[in-house]
């Protein structure tokens, strides 16, 4: 994409595909842009859940960055589940997201959600990182089941999604950031937006 007079100011673009993400993103009540990343997001071998969460965030903001040539600042964010050192991503069918809740049941887990914001034209590049801590309750296979027939989580880290029906399979989420779960840190986001010389309250760029 061609510079311009008019895209003088770097732009907010969301690495991301997810829904969840970008109602969040639009709660800042900013303009921005969605790209999907195209990336593997195949743990490697012996990756903790941590490390692969902040791999993939980043993964994801310089692939997206990459087909830019003007100022942008590109959002990258990656979520996992870590179930005692056990990676937990996106079940993406039933029969993976009964076994997900299963392992679950009872269970107290992290939720790793990393970010990734590079502003490539400056070369800049920061990164965080928001963990919720999550109790579940104890789950039957009845309750699971009910559970996945209504909501079909297949799309969420960990198979529930706490901003609607998944919040009563738990007892407990503790954590800084009430957005962080849902799966952008939006606290975080800010911080590192105002670092890059973006300030939401300020209707864009400042500094």
């Amino acid at each position: 994409m061609p510079s311009s007079a008019a895209n003088a100011l770097p732009r907010l673009v969301l690495g991301s595909s997810s829904p969840y993400r970008r109602e969040l993103l639009a709660r800042l009540g900013q303009p921005f842009e969605t790209r999907s990343p195209d990336v593997d997001e195949t743990a490697l071998p012996g990756e903790a859940p941590l490390a692969l969460a902040c791999r993939l965030a980043e993964l994801k903001a310089r692939a997206v960055a990459a087909a830019f040539d003007d100022d942008v600042i590109v959002i990258g964010s990656d979520q996992v589940a870590d179930l005692a050192g056990r990676a937990l991503g996106k079940p993406g069918h039933h029969a993976a997201a009964v076994d997900q809740l299963r392992s679950l049941s009872g269970q107290r887990v992290l939720f790793h959600t990393a970010l990734c914001l590079t502003r490539p034209a400056k070369g800049e590049v920061r990164q965080a990182v928001s963990s919720v801590l999550v109790q579940f309750r104890t789950l039957s296979d009845e309750a699971i089941e009910a559970y996945l027939a209504r909501e079909q989580p297949y799309d969420c880290a960990g198979s529930a999604k706490c901003e609607g029906l998944g919040i009563v399979l738990l007892d407990r989420i503790e954590s800084d950031d009430p957005t962080s779960l849902v799966g952008l840190p939006l606290i975080e986001t800010c911080r590192l937006l105002r670092e890059l010389g973006w300030d939401p309250l300020q209707g864009g760029p400042h500094g």
